[in-house]
């Protein structure tokens, strides 16, 4: 399962992901917001996500802010979280091959919603490489 979660500038994108999701059938929780709001604060939402993600509620989480960024620091805070912020294809891939990340971040206000799926699928369906240097680095990051 997938947890996912946004504030009012990543509502849009949040709603476009989950169509995404659902067409492909694939299991999400919303963390919320659930309805365009003036202002919603991302660090609620980010730590909604994380938690879920660090208590093995949900496998993966996607969370997205106006740029992204306050919301990958909010879920960085998290023991066991390692957010990445992608507005790239190659990124999101790299990240699951280099660094395990759990969590993508990206930024409402950032990127358009075709880019975006092309950036979620990269996330979801590529695998750690297990390779021995990236193993040592994350252990590097956790301690």
């Amino acid at each position: 399962m997938i947890g996912i979660g946004s504030d009012n500038a990543g509502f849009g994108l949040k709603k476009e992901i989950i169509k995404y999701l659902e067409e492909n059938n694939i299991g999400y929780k919303d963390f919320g917001i659930y309805a365009e709001e003036p202002t919603a604060d991302y660090p609620i939402y980010g730590k909604k996500v994380a938690n879920a993600v660090v208590s093995g509620e949900c496998e993966k989480g996607i969370l997205i802010c106006g740029t992204g960024i306050g919301i990958s620091i909010t879920a960085n805070k998290i023991k066991g979280i390692r957010a990445a912020l992608c507005h790239d294809v190659f990124s999101a891939k790299a990240t699951r091959l280099h660094n395990d990340a759990n969590i993508l971040a990206m930024g409402g206000r950032v990127v358009g919603p075709g880019l975006a799926i092309e950036i979620v699928d990269a996330f979801l369906n590529t695998g750690f490489s297990n390779a021995e240097r990236h193993i040592r680095r994350i252990g590097m990051i956790e301690a």
